[in-house]
């Protein structure tokens, strides 16, 4: 079967919360359905804040918004499918739905490492560059930087998936994991998978660590700049904001360097799995939390838009 294009494989089963004791699988289960429903609540009601009110249509929120849709599309990847194995006990997904489902997580998850650093790039002009901060981040620029990162997220993780689908899977068809993910995915093949994971540890890694270089680079000019200031508690407004948004970067980076950029035989399940969970799951509910619930201004809006619909119910 080796260097064949045909796979003999028709489906996958995801072993998800199904290795866990009965009681850890019930507790596993609460805790995937009240991550994801905070994680949608909480971003579509950043949303919803930002899009009627007039006052947050700027640069800032632009990228906060898409990054709250991102974060929805994100776990809704994985966690619907975790919570219908285990109620509908079925843990097939086919050979093309894993495909697909690869695919888009894999978007999401470059789209969530562009905005990040879209994002460092906008706090880096408004604080170091303030008075030329509306000429250089003006609305058409901040819609062809998303616009551009959603086309090459997109062909990078096309190129990534057609790879993928050439590969052959033989007689072992059981995913160590609660979704379809490259790294068991590739230890499942019984094809040659060393072009695969050659361009994961180059093209990907280049598609990965520039926005991350990018990131580093806009806040130690932001530190530098924020040293400068006179007053102590403009510093630490200023710290304390970069404070959230970096630990979210080391977050999400951390666990994906980790589990991507490291040879296959380094990796095991478990640590995997755990891994996963925190950048699929746990940090997009975070983000709501980080990036809004202390910012004042979108405080004050979402307190609007629950009003509203108080009111109105």
């Amino acid at each position: 079967m080796r260097g064949s294009n045909q796979s003999s494989v028709s489906e996958f089963l995801l072993l998800a919360l199904s290795r866990q004791p009965q009681q850890q699988q019930q507790l596993l289960f609460l805790l995937f359905l009240i991550m994801y429903l905070a994680t949608v609540l909480g971003n579509l009601l950043i949303i919803l804040a930002i899009g009627t009110d007039s006052r947050l249509h700027t640069p800032m929120y632009f990228f906060l918004s898409n990054l709250s849709f991102v974060d929805v599309c994100f776990s809704s990847t994985t966690v619907p499918k975790v919570l219908a194995i285990h109620i509908l006990r079925s843990q097939a997904i086919s050979f093309s739905g894993c495909l697909t489902q690869l695919y888009f997580l894999c978007v999401f998850a470059v789209m969530d490492n562009f905005l990040l650093a879209v994002m460092a790039y906008d706090r880096y002009v408004a604080i170091c560059h303030p008075l030329h901060y509306t000429t250089k981040m003006t609305h058409q620029l901040c819609v062809l930087m998303v616009a551009g990162s959603w086309v090459t997220a997109n062909l990078n993780v096309l190129l990534h998936t057609l790879l993928m689908a050439r590969l052959s899977f033989c007689a072992d068809n059981t995913i160590p994991h609660f979704f379809c993910d490259v790294t068991p995915l590739l230890k499942l093949s019984c094809s040659d998978t060393h072009l695969n994971e050659l361009m994961i540890l180059t093209e990907g890694a280049v598609i990965m660590v520039t926005p991350f270089v990018c990131i580093l680079v806009s806040y130690t000019r932001i530190t530098s700049a924020v040293l400068r200031v006179s007053s102590s508690r403009g510093r630490w407004k200023a710290f304390s904001t970069c404070g959230s948004h970096l630990a979210v970067v080391c977050l999400f980076y951390g666990t994906i360097i980790a589990v991507y950029f490291n040879p296959l035989s380094a990796h095991s399940s478990e640590k995997d799995t755990a891994a996963t969970v925190l950048y699929t799951v746990v940090t997009p509910m975070l983000n709501p939390f980080i990036y809004s619930l202390r910012n004042r201004d979108l405080k004050g809006a979402l307190r609007k838009v629950v009003q509203r619909r108080t009111s109105s119910v």
